[in-house]
């Protein structure tokens, strides 16, 4: 059950949840409890002729001026997954498209040995940055998850959300109450998965 948003001190507003986002469902986020989602995680599970399956999990802006944080790899889109304490605001590198957060595959050929890649491949308590519009301004929030693959699936679980109530103010991912004036937020980071890994895919393990 999704807890209902309580104001803090400050104007950081923050809901507890626990939702698990499992194969083929879609989860849509509404960060600020106003009836209107503001963006979607979707995890999908595709077959192939060949016996080939690829799972994957995404995070996509239901409407068109919002946007995640991510970064581009070969025309490919990918929402980072963020640490605590990055600051996310006007100056974030934001999507504007969907971005993969997580995906594996296994052939049809090998079964048993499956890959699994993406900033958010078996990841706890990592940060999506959000951007999205409340009544035709810009505000800034952040969805805490952890992320777990396995030979056929991808499973997520939302642990919170909180927004920035003031417009065009930043926000620290996983500050819940006071304000973010931050003296010294850390530089924004994904997984450790670099770059060249999410595009040439990092290996996982036997599905044993």
């Amino acid at each position: 059950m999704l807890a209902l948003a309580q104001p803090a001190e400050g104007e950081i507003i923050y809901t507890k949840a626990h939702k698990v986002i499992s194969s083929r469902s879609t989860f849509h986020l509404d960060l600020n409890h106003d009836g209107i989602d503001d963006f979607d995680l979707k995890d999908t599970v595709s077959t192939f002729s060949t016996g080939a399956v690829r799972a994957a999990l995404s995070a996509l802006p239901h409407r068109q001026a919002n946007a995640v944080w991510g970064h581009v790899v070969f025309a490919k889109g990918y929402a980072s997954a963020l640490f605590a304490n990055v600051q996310v605001g006007p100056k974030g590198q934001f999507l504007g498209e969907a971005g993969l957060m997580a995906e594996t595959s296994a052939s049809g050929l090998r079964p048993s040995i499956f890959s699994c890649t993406g900033p958010w491949a078996n990841v706890a308590s990592r940060y999506l940055g959000l951007k999205f519009v409340i009544k035709g301004e810009t505000h800034f929030g952040w969805a805490r998850l952890n992320v777990s693959c396995s030979n056929y699936q991808v499973t997520a679980t939302l642990t919170g959300y909180a927004y920035e109530s003031i417009a065009d103010r930043p926000i620290l991912t996983g500050k819940e109450r006071g304000t973010d004036e931050p003296d010294e937020p850390i530089p924004a980071g994904d997984s450790s998965t670099t770059l060249g890994q999410l595009a040439q895919g990092a290996k996982g393990g036997p599905s044993e």
